[in-house]
């Protein structure tokens, strides 16, 4: 143990050190580089404003040894150069630093020797008369670097391993010293070492019977509590006199009540609870329904046998709100869908029927062949609808997902629009720029476009409809705005759900088949997005889609 411990030490001190050499010299020799591109730009901007007040002699006056510069024309060729002469020198225009200082206005490069032991760093500067002015300064590369200070870097290593040593020794010491310090007659006053193990082991013996049988039951315990506790459905265990023996969070959270309450009924025996409990304690395996706060359960309840003797009972309580719900949905659906299609088809079957006759003037029979085609129209739309809602509900879409620009897509629905707008002179805007989502292309068109036509159709004759795309780091919204007649507060949660009107009177006026904004909800919930609404009777109307920017589309 004390070997280990002294190595363990040993190794991570070395670690640390290698890593701290590694990271110093990486942060300064970026530090020195950095600085160095600072003083050519440096250097770039006082040379180019003597060259412009002073001309090219400056350059050839120039004696900083340690510095290259150079005044290259627009067209590549090298005007003036303090390292060569300038007529043996080529065109410039294919070096890297002139072509950026020409497009961008300066331009930066390095090049290495040929021994890989030097770099040169060059700094290029478009100057006001459209010259290029280099400046360039040669630096010895990272390997040539750590070469030269390779003394001085054992030097530290060696000293740093010696105290390495030294430090671990004494540590490892320390931590041995309480084993060599044991006091056998009271082993529970020592340190509990692995090295103990021998020692301690006589009195773990003893306890170890006692301790795994306790282990045993508060698993089995741990085991039925976790289960119970986490079971959605409630849970509740009553004995042969109805005692309350056993539950879970979920039963009294479904009954709404608490476990005093549950006591108290269990004993006044007046309940649907009870009255089921005590047909179970007769031997049968009871089933029921609860209605309760305007939720709806099924209990299930089954004896308990012990030796064929019925000793309490079992009841099971499952929340079937959403069933019962889905169930008065569907019958709301079938019979709104029922109404819906009476209308136009009898509508249809009546100016039919007229013209049958024969008898119909020519006018009435265009009258009433326009009427017909309305109302066939109108049940297209809705049949339409109705189909656009079921691909939905069941994800059934065939058009694969991809990155659609929301902000090109509301500019084609507006257009689409704009002819309903001008007609009640409502005033159509695109507020913010280009923004990708992740999702269907065609639903997102149908979401944008019910959407503003709900806008227009539900505004003021002179209103506006504003369509607003904002972005944070994880949410884009998507914001349709009207100054409309807006919605009763009492009347918000309903709007979404199918052949839902809020005026009924004027929604038939303005046509539609009141799928709209359900459209929306399924499209919205196709994407995992969310919707906001704001309204305020006579105020308007805002409703905002939410989209997560993860590709998140099932």
């Amino acid at each position: 143990m004390n070997k280990k411990i002294f190595r363990s030490s040993v190794a991570v001190a070395l670690v640390v050190l290698l890593s701290s050499l590694v990271l110093i010299f990486g942060i300064l020799f970026r530090y020195f580089e950095n600085q160095l591109q600072s003083e050519l730009e440096s250097e770039a901007d006082y040379i180019a404003y003597a060259v412009e007040n002073q001309g090219i002699d400056y350059i050839n006056n120039f004696s900083n040894s340690n510095k290259r510069i150079t005044l290259i024309s627009p067209d590549g060729k090298v005007l003036a150069d303090t390292s060569a002469n300038e007529s043996e020198l080529g065109n410039h225009t294919d070096r890297q630093e002139i072509m950026e200082a020409m497009k961008n206005g300066k331009g930066t490069s390095i090049r290495y020797s040929k021994t890989l032991a030097e770099k040169t760093v060059y700094y290029a500067m478009k100057m006001n008369d459209g010259n290029i002015l280099r400046v360039s300064t040669k630096q010895y590369t990272v390997a040539v670097i750590l070469f030269r200070l390779i003394q001085p870097i054992l030097i530290v290593f060696v000293i740093a391993v010696v105290l390495s040593f030294a430090l671990a020794q004494k540590v490892s010491k320390s931590i041995i010293k309480p084993i060599n310090e044991l006091d056998l007659d009271n082993p529970t006053n020592n340190e509990p070492y692995d090295e103990l193990a021998p020692l301690l082991r006589k009195i773990a013996k003893q306890k170890v019977t006692i301790e795994n049988q306790l282990k045993e039951a508060e698993f089995k315990q741990e085991e039925f509590r976790l289960i119970t506790e986490n079971m959605k459905e409630g849970f509740i265990v009553v004995d042969k006199q109805m005692k309350l023996l056993t539950y879970n969070r979920s039963a009294l959270k479904l009954l709404g009540i608490s476990k005093d309450k549950l006591d108290d009924i269990l004993s006044a025996g007046n309940d649907n609870l009870t009255f089921l409990i005590d047909k179970v304690l007769d031997g049968a395996c009871e089933k029921s329904n609860l209605t309760l706060n305007n939720n709806h359960y099924r209990l299930i309840a089954n004896p308990v046998f012990e030796n064929e003797q019925i000793i309490g009972a079992v009841i099971l309580i499952i929340d079937v709100s959403e069933s019962v719900k889905r169930e008065q949905l569907r019958q709301e659906f079938t019979s709104n869908v029922s109404h819906e299609l009476k209308t136009p088809l009898t509508s249809i079957s009546g100016f039919a029927e007229i013209m049958k006759s024969g008898d119909t003037p020519d006018t009435v029979v265009t009258d009433f062949s326009a009427s017909i085609y309305d109302e066939a129209q109108r049940l297209i739309s809705l049949v339409n609808d109705i189909l656009k809602i079921s691909e939905l509900d069941e994800k059934n879409i065939q058009e694969e997902s991809e990155e659609v620009d929301l902000y090109e897509l509301a500019v084609t629905v507006l257009k689409r629009l704009k002819t309903v707008a001008d007609i009640r002179k409502i005033s159509l805007n695109l507020i913010g720029e280009s923004t990708i989502v992740f999702g269907n292309e065609k639903i997102l068109d149908e979401m944008i476009y019910n959407l503003c036509d709900n806008a227009i159709k539900y505004n003021e004759d002179n209103g506006t409809v504003d369509v607003i795309l904002s972005e944070s780091d994880h949410h884009i919204k998507l914001t349709v705005k009207d100054t409309g007649i807006g919605i009763p507060q009492s009347e918000q949660k309903r709007i979404f759900e199918r052949f839902y009107r809020v005026d009924k009177s004027h929604s038939k006026a303005i046509g539609g088949t009141g799928l709209g904004l359900s459209i929306v909800k399924h499209a919205a919930i196709y994407h995992n997005a969310e919707i906001e609404l704001k309204s305020e009777l006579g105020k308007g109307t805002t409703i905002t889609i939410i989209f997560s920017k993860q590709k998140s589309v099932l």
